[in-house]
């Protein structure tokens, strides 16, 4: 592994852990085994790093997209692998995360919303609009709306909210996806999708 693609490695590990604030120069430079100076002359300054780290992140979450969207053709099974990749990819992850992006790193925050707004939103419209076509999702739903909505759920900090903030991060998406599932299935969708989950 490069130098540059270990101080990433390991920043992510970190990060994920203990949230982006909380994470220091000195901090990494321990964790990989080498100076502070070693990681500013890969890396400007932390900004830049938090940056590699949150792109390198969103890349894999457009691989692992693009993937199920070639492979899948039945939504179902799409909004099924896409939920089981979801636990995977948030589990253990720190809440604060998200929120401290957008607050500190705007750059970082930009690159997010682009993928959200992208490519993200673009498949999620693709895929409600290929559902109602196969009769799984209710006619009269408004996909672009819907589309939104859900990736809304996704990013949004639910742990700022006082009443939410005993909640693990991963009960909380998957309890919006289950309502946001019921609320568009037909009956034939409903049967579709209990015999995929279980």
């Amino acid at each position: 592994m490069e130098l540059r693609e270990k101080i990433i490695d390991v920043a992510t590990g970190l990060f994920r852990l203990m949230g982006v604030k909380a994470v220091t120069m000195d901090d990494i430079a321990r964790q990989a085994g080498v100076s502070k100076k070693t990681i500013y002359q890969e890396f400007e300054d932390k900004g830049a790093l938090v940056y590699e780290v949150f792109a390198a992140f969103l890349q894999r979450e457009e691989d692992v997209l693009a993937r199920i969207i070639k492979e899948e053709d039945n939504v179902i099974q799409h909004f099924v692998r896409v939920s089981k990749f979801m636990r995977e990819q948030y589990s253990g992850m720190n809440p604060l995360i998200l929120n401290e992006i957008k607050r500190y790193y705007p750059k970082s925050w930009k690159r997010f919303e682009a993928f959200k707004n992208g490519m993200a939103l673009s498949i999620m419209v693709d895929v409600l609009k290929r559902g109602k076509e196969a009769g799984y999702f209710r006619p009269e739903i408004d996909v672009e709306i819907l589309a939104m909505l859900r990736l809304e759920q996704i990013a949004f900090d639910f742990r700022s909210l006082p009443s939410a903030a005993h909640f693990d991060m991963v009960e909380l998406q998957l309890e919006l996806f289950d309502h946001f599932i019921h609320g568009i299935l037909t009956e034939k969708g409903r049967q579709a999708y209990l015999s995929e989950s279980i």
